[in-house]
């Protein structure tokens, strides 16, 4: 078992218009402002409300009910913005309103109900003095307002010698987020590699030990970090104490970008880490693993 600091969460709660109540990870918030003045742009799309300037970068802002599939506020002026800086890029999430800043255990976070379907944007729910709190998926936002540009042919990146290092070798991805999950496996199918994915830690690590009893290990797993009930730091810390799949080299690959991932990455046993998403880093990322694995 872990410590409760390993599993610890900082959710910020705030609400859209229609008053529904939701959290993101505080790790990909940079700082909370208000609206200030949008530049609309010609044939933008209907989710954007519009560009803003800040300290002389412009950022996109996104209508956060409109991209989930709400009734948005109608008047810009109205409510306040949370900056992201993830998966590469920076954005405004336009919401209603704020609440507060919350803790708890990654654990007590559940995947969502099956009833919610593949259209909720949203990867988990807990609960927080006694209300429900649903987790926002943003990286499922951003992708269905701009969808990252994938190499459409990856043997332009790596050698020959490159590409007959990876073929057939075993690699098993483990994400929540269903587009996650669809890029990766595209690249690394791409790349010839015998490829598998699961949608939880736990379905990875009973992969895991079910393939070195068939005699065909994996060789290379491939891990979000934040994840229900257990995140990614987590299942390597658990892997790393099993003796049959402990030494399986693992990449943690993350919308969050920072030198504090990386340093926590690293104290946990992971092997290597990325930030989503780039097809050519994830090709280069499987190359540096392989070659130390020989």
């Amino acid at each position: 078992m872990s410590s409760g600091l390993e599993d610890n969460l900082s959710l910020l709660l705030f609400r859209l218009h229609s008053g529904r109540l939701l959290g993101i990870n505080l790790l990909k918030v940079n700082e909370i402002i208000p609206c200030p003045t949008l530049t609309r742009l010609p044939s933008h799309h209907p989710h954007v409300r519009g560009v803003a300037s800040l300290r002389g970068a412009a950022m996109t802002v996104i209508d956060l009910a409109r991209a989930i599939g709400e009734v948005g506020g109608s008047d810009t002026r109205d409510g306040c913005l949370i900056v992201t800086e993830l998966s590469r890029s920076r954005q405004g999430l336009h919401v209603h309103q704020v609440e507060r800043i919350v803790q708890c255990s990654a654990r007590d976070v559940k995947r969502p109900p099956a009833a919610t379907g593949s259209g909720a944007f949203i990867t988990g729910v807990t609960q927080i003095d006694g209300r429900i709190v649903q987790i926002l998926d943003i990286e499922r936002v951003l992708h269905d307002l701009a969808p990252p540009l994938v190499a459409e042919a990856d043997e332009q990146i790596l050698t020959p010698a490159e590409r007959d290092l990876l073929r057939g070798r075993r690699v098993l991805v483990v994400d929540d987020s269903q587009v996650a999950l669809q890029l990766s496996l595209n690249t690394l199918k791409r790349l010839e590699l015998d490829c598998q994915t699961v949608r939880s830690a736990a379905g990875a690590l009973a992969m895991l030990h079910a393939h070195y009893k068939e005699g065909e290990p994996i060789e290379v797993l491939v891990s979000d970090i934040e994840m229900p009930e257990m995140d990614g730091y987590s299942l390597v810390q658990t892997l790393r104490r099993e003796a049959d799949i402990g030494s399986t080299y693992v990449l943690l690959h993350t919308s969050l970008d920072s030198t504090m991932n990386t340093e926590r990455a690293r104290a946990v046993g992971a092997n290597d880490m990325l930030t989503k998403f780039s097809s050519s880093d994830l090709s280069r990322a499987m190359v540096r693993a392989f070659e130390t694995l020989g």
